[in-house]
Formats: structure tokens, C-alpha cells, sequence
């Protein structure tokens, strides 16, 4: 095995040498069109050279036990700070190098792995290890990798024997044949892991790529004909699919976690719901599930370049079984809206927008916001008195839906300012004349509701048209397009931050979010990632709006409905406790740890603090009285037309009945209705 590695790294390098003019190609065509195109295009200089070094090494190492001490010093040495002017030389063999270190430093890492496979872990020394929340220094030296490693196998082999029991004792007397188990299965994933990365075929130019892109800014990206396609998808209600979901059950198997009825993996009638999933072979390749890396393993099962995936299954521990499966064009649960009515007697109306999706390709014209009214017009066949509209984990998509959504809510005027990269200002007005729906509306956003979503929510806002109810959104308010880099080939894209846009007050939610008028605690709020925490993050600004308009409702009504609710909030004995629990993920997460002995005791002891945590926080649950949620009559009737659509509609009434963020927004509604 060792000879094949080393054959193919000397037939990779080379071939890589030969794509390094190529490389340098495309880099140069990115920076044309970001000096040109991007709302602020910045210098090719020593402060990208870092960023984009100092990415790559993090990407590559970021447990920092590949590239030794002496290796990372040389590479610093030679391009750290070198990196713009190669790139603006047309000379990209730097990463010929550093991919070459790369991969010299995963067959040393095997080899050790090897060893301390076949010899003792002593259990008894006294040892130490520390975890870091960030990236440190690269300290690795050549003798000292397979103590590394050993250290590293020997807190996984312990925290993995802590899983098996919450009984100390058991798991000390059993210790002996457990430790065999678990560091074999161990090991063996870590090797096979490597394998996979020396024998992958994702190109390092990629990374190189995108990490050159996001210098600019963390939305600029390169897209591959393949991710383009994807990213594409991704926006559309209906895509290529194999009918089915994964997840990871207590052992850490992948497994089958849902099947669709309509879909093709269903329709087999060889797939069942448990199903550990062995290998997924495409007609490119095959991973070992065990040893491949999640996020190659999700590309596979997403791709849309890969029509045909084949599964090799086991079910019940039993003899694994090959299953071919064609994917089909089929609806996305996640992309498509859906309402439903709350309470019998106050009837207010629930309208879910998991994204604004839109169809990209031109086949319907259909989108998101087009689905929205259907629902608003079932709605109000039943004579809803209030409306809800859910953007909570909506990450955004077509600026174009947003528009034409927010035009149903407001009767006419601008909805919002847009700056270019000359710093030229456009209007974007109401494209509609009038109002959909008049009656009051309370929007739910939180940290991931983003760009578009936020876009929308803002206008709500601005115009008193709505009251927003939840955290603090993500803080992004920049627009990206897709341009091809060379129109000939059309293979190579890139998704480049054209505009920035601001409220029709002048002022922008860019990197700061948009402050819901009734903050509501949410569970993880201080550990989601938002645009503040990206390092090339656009910074806030505003401008001077020369802008007339007529908010909907005098904001002394939002005022006094908002002040009602956060009394009731802060009364709230459920949301008090969420900022309690959020306390201790806070402790846990960004409180920088001590070293720990390795040792089973202490180790258990980390695990038991964690699953305590994570029990407290999954079995957290609302007191107040079940939401009455039921279906709109139209959606009844279809529902009678569509039989197979009542198990996923009636797992979308069961999470809402209990939702506390839909409570207080039907205690919102129903104040307002209770004062006219």
C-alpha cells in the first residue's frame, strides 16, 4: 500500500505542475472580474498573501499534527508573505509545494498510526491534553509524531469507551476488551481516513480559489461547473433526488433516517428506514462511509452531476447488500412554503418560508413568492385575523422573490436603497400596486435568518407593516450574481458581492443584524456563526436617504403591542431557562479549558458534563397549553387528493403546537385584536 501512495503522489505532482499555468489562469480571471465587478475590491498584496496562507494551512492541518514545525517554517519562509506576487506573476507552483509537504505529512501520520496499531497504548502513564477552541501554532517535530499521534488515539479511545456506559465501574472491569474494540475501530478509520484523503481527487486549486475569493469578502465565491449546478439547486423547489435522508445514530453509523414515498429510493423496495449505509460508489468513485469525511460524503448524495448513486447497505448487523438508485426530479420539503391556522376562535394565520427559492433555470417562473400568496389566499378563505410569517433558519436566496414579497405587504412606495461599486445609488420601489393581505402581521426571525429573509423582515419593519418577534438576524445586506469567467468555456463561475443595500431609513443591518422589536432567547444564540464573526465581514455604514415614505401603522402601536410582550417574556420561566442553559453551552464551548489528565475517570467525567447538557437541553420543553394547529379547508381538500403528503403535514402541525415563539406571536395577535 505504501508503494501505491508514493507512486501516486509522484503521478499527482506531476500532473499538478502541468495545471499550475491553468491555475494561475483562473486566479487571474477571478481578480479581473472582483476589480471591476466587486462593491469593494481590495489591492492584491502581502495582507491577501497572509489571509490566503494562513487559510490554506488551517484548512489543510487543522489539528495541527500533518506538517511538522521545520516543514510550516520553510513554507512561512517562502510564502506567507509571497503568495500576491507569485499569483501576479503567473507562477502558482507554491501550492505544488505545500500540497506536496501535504501529503508527505499524511504518510508519515499513517505509518505511525500503524505502529501504534499493532503495539500497546500504556493507559497507566500520566499524561495531559489540551483543547483549543482556535487555531494554534504548528509545534510538531519529527520525533515527536508518533507521540502526537499516540496521545491523540488515547483520549478517542477513552472518550469512546465513556460513550458505552453511564456506569463507571462497568466500563473499568470491562476495560480490557473494550479497549481492543474501540482501538481497532479507531485506528483503522484514522488510516482508512488518510487513504481517502491521498487518493481523493478534489483538486487543491479549489481551495486556493475560494480563499483568494473570500479575501474580499465571505459571500465571493468560486464555483466549479458542478458546485454552480448544486448552488443552483439549492434555491429551487424542485431538484434532482434520491428520495431520502441521513443522519448519525448513538453509534456514529450513518444510517437511512427517512424515506420518501414518492421517491426512488422508496420506490426500490429495497431500502428500509435504519439502514446503515457501508459505501456510496457514483460513476466517479466509491467512499467508505466509516472513514470518509462528512462533508464528501454529503457532496456525493447531493451532487447533480451525480444522476446515479448505489448504495452498499447493512440492515440489522446482517451480510450488506448493493442497491442501485436513478434520482428523480422531485419537490423539496425544505424549499416549498406551507401555512397552516392557529386556534379555532382567534384564527390566525401561520405561513412558512424556509427560503426564498426561485426558479433559477426559467422552466415555471415560480417561486416563492408566488407559493406565498396561494397560502395567503387559502388563509383568507377561513377569515384569518392575524398573520404569522416564520423566516426562523430562512439563510435567504433570490433578492428578485424578496421584492416581489414584500410588494404584496406594503401599498406603495421605495422599499429599499441599493449602492454599487461606483458608489451610485438605485430605488427599488413596490412593484405592485396595493395590498395582498391588510391585516396584522408578526414576522419570527432569528441569528440564521439571513440576507434576502432579512431583507424582507427589514421592510416589515420600516414600514410598521409588521411586528418582529425573535434574535437578532445573521447581519448580511450585500447581493452576489454568478458570472462565468470565460463565456467560451463556461465551466468556471464565480459568485461575486456586487451591491450593498440599505433600509429606506439610510441605515443598513450589514454585519450588526436587525434587532427584532421583541427579543426572544434562543438556544446556541452566542455560538452562531454571523456576518460580525467572518474576518473580511463588509462593515456597517449608512447614508443619507433622500427617501419619502408612509409607514402602515403609527410606531407607538408596535411600541405598546412590544412592550405587552416583553413583559410577558421576561416573565416567561421558558425562555428564562433558555438563557440559563445558553449560560452553560457558553461555559462549555467559548470558555477556554485547562489541560485534563488521560485518564478513563476524567474523561468520563467531560462526557458526563456534556451529555447532562445535552439531555437538559433536548428534553426542554414548553409549559404552556398545546397550540390548536390545523389545516386552512383548501389544504384539507388537497390533503384528500394527496394522500402521501399527511405524514409530513402532520409532522409539521405536531412542531408547532409546542412552539413557544409561535405562542407569543398568537399573544401578540391576539392583544391587538382584543384593543380594537
Amino acid at each position: 500500500m505504501k508503494k501505491f501512495s508514493l507512486v501516486f503522489l509522484l503521478l499527482s505532482f506531476s500532473l499538478f505542475g502541468q495545471n499550475s499555468d491553468s491555475t494561475c489562469e483562473i486566479l487571474t480571471k477571478i481578480n479581473t472580474l472582483i476589480q471591476s465587478e466587486h462593491i469593494q475590491p481590495k489591492p492584491v498584496d502581502d495582507s491577501l498573501s497572509v489571509f490566503v496562507f494562513d487559510n490554506l494551512i488551517d484548512n489543510l492541518d487543522p489539528s495541527r499534527n500533518i506538517f511538522l514545525k521545520s516543514e510550516y517554517d520553510v513554507l512561512v519562509k517562502k510564502y506567507r508573505l509571497n503568495i500576491d506576487n507569485l499569483i501576479l506573476s503567473k507562477d502558482c507552483s507554491f501550492l505544488n509545494d505545500i500540497i506536496s509537504k501535504y501529503k508527505n505529512g499524511l504518510i508519515r501520520n499513517k505509518v505511525a498510526l500503524e505502529k501504534i496499531l499493532i503495539e500497546p497504548i500504556d493507559y497507566s502513564a500520566k499524561d495531559t491534553i489540551r483543547f483549543y477552541k482556535k487555531s494554534f501554532p504548528v509545534y510538531m517535530k519529527e520525533n515527536e509524531v508518533e507521540k502526537v499521534w499516540r496521545k491523540k488515539m488515547r483520549y478517542e479511545i477513552l472518550d469512546q469507551i465513556a460513550e458505552v456506559s453511564s456506569n463507571l465501574d462497568s466500563l473499568k472491569t470491562n476495560f480490557k476488551s473494550l479497549e481492543a474494540t474501540y482501538k481497532k475501530s479507531i485506528l483503522d478509520n484514522e488510516i482508512c481516513r488518510i487513504n481517502t484523503l491521498l487518493q481523493t481527487e478534489k483538486k487543491p486549486q479549489e481551495k486556493l480559489y475560494n480563499y483568494f475569493c473570500t479575501y474580499f469578502d465571505p459571500h465571493t465565491a468560486y464555483f466549479s461547473d458542478d458546485s454552480k449546478s448544486s448552488f443552483v439547486a439549492s434555491l429551487s423547489k424542485e431538484h434532482l433526488s434520491l428520495g431520502l435522508s441521513v443522519n448519525l445514530n448513538e453509534k456514529n453509523e450513518i444510517i437511512v433516517a427517512e424515506l420518501d414515498p414518492n421517491g426512488p429510493a422508496f420506490q426500490t423496495g429495497q431500502i428500509k428506514k435504519g439502514d446503515q449505509i457501508i459505501s456510496i460508489s457514483s460513476q466517479k468513485e466509491t467512499l467508505k462511509v466509516s472513514c470518509a469525511t462528512l462533508e464528501s460524503i454529503s457532496t456525493m448524495i447531493l451532487s447533480e452531476s451525480n444522476k446515479s448513486i448505489t448504495f452498499t447497505l447493512k440492515r440489522n448487523s446482517g451480510k450488506s447488500f448493493d442497491v442501485y438508485i436513478e434520482k428523480q426530479i422531485m419537490k423539496d420539503e425544505e424549499n416549498s412554503v406551507f401555512s397552516f391556522i392557529i386556534g379555532k376562535e382567534s384564527k390566525i394565520g401561520y405561513i412558512k418560508i424556509p427560503s426564498f427559492y426561485a426558479d433559477l433555470e426559467g422552466n415555471s417562473g415560480k417561486g416563492c413568492a408566488d407559493d406565498t400568496v396561494k397560502e395567503i389566499l387559502k388563509l383568507q378563505k377561513d377569515n384569518i385575523k392575524g398573520l404569522v410569517i416564520d423566516l426562523i433558519d430562512n439563510g435567504g436566496g433570490s433578492m428578485e422573490e424578496a421584492i416581489k414579497l414584500a410588494g404584496m405587504f406594503i401599498d406603495s412606495g421605495p422599499i429599499s436603497i441599493v449602492v454599487d461599486n461606483k458608489n451610485e445609488q438605485s430605488v427599488i420601489n413596490d412593484p405592485y400596486k396595493g395590498m395582498l393581505y391588510k391585516g396584522i402581521v408578526v414576522v419570527l426571525v432569528n441569528g440564521n435568518t439571513a440576507s434576502a429573509s432579512e431583507f424582507f423582515a427589514s421592510i416589515m419593519q420600516d414600514y410598521n407593516r409588521a411586528l418582529l418577534l425573535g434574535s437578532t438576524t445573521l447581519g448580511k445586506a450585500t447581493m452576489q450574481t454568478i458570472q462565468s469567467l470565460d463565456e467560451n468555456k463556461n465551466t468556471d463561475f464565480l459568485k461575486i458581492t456586487i451591491n450593498k443595500f440599505y433600509r429606506i431609513t439610510g441605515k443598513s443591518h450589514q454585519y450588526i443584524g436587525i434587532t427584532p422589536d421583541v427579543v426572544l432567547p434562543e438556544f446556541y444564540e452566542n455560538i452562531i456563526a454571523k456576518e460580525k464573526n467572518f474576518p473580511t465581514a463588509i462593515k456597517n455604514d449608512s447614508i443619507v436617504p433622500i427617501l419619502k415614505f408612509r409607514p402602515y401603522v403609527k410606531r407607538s402601536l408596535i411600541n405598546r403591542l412590544a412592550d405587552d410582550s416583553s413583559i410577558r417574556v421576561a416573565a416567561s420561566d421558558y425562555f428564562n431557562n433558555i438563557i440559563t442553559i445558553n449560560k452553560k453551552i457558553d461555559q462549555l464551548v467559548n470558555t477556554p479549558r485547562t489541560e485534563i489528565p488521560m485518564t478513563l475517570d476524567t474523561v468520563f467525567d467531560q462526557k458526563k458534563t456534556r451529555t447532562s447538557l445535552w439531555e437538559e437541553i433536548t428534553s426542554f420543553n414548553t409549559k404552556n397549553d398545546p397550540l390548536d394547529v390545523y389545516n386552512s379547508t383548501v389544504n384539507r381538500f388537497l390533503l384528500g387528493i394527496h394522500p402521501t403528503e399527511k405524514i409530513m403535514n402532520q409532522y409539521q402541525i405536531d412542531n408547532l403546537k409546542t412552539n413557544p415563539y409561535l405562542n407569543e406571536a398568537v399573544n401578540i395577535i391576539n392583544d391587538f385584536n382584543a384593543a380594537r
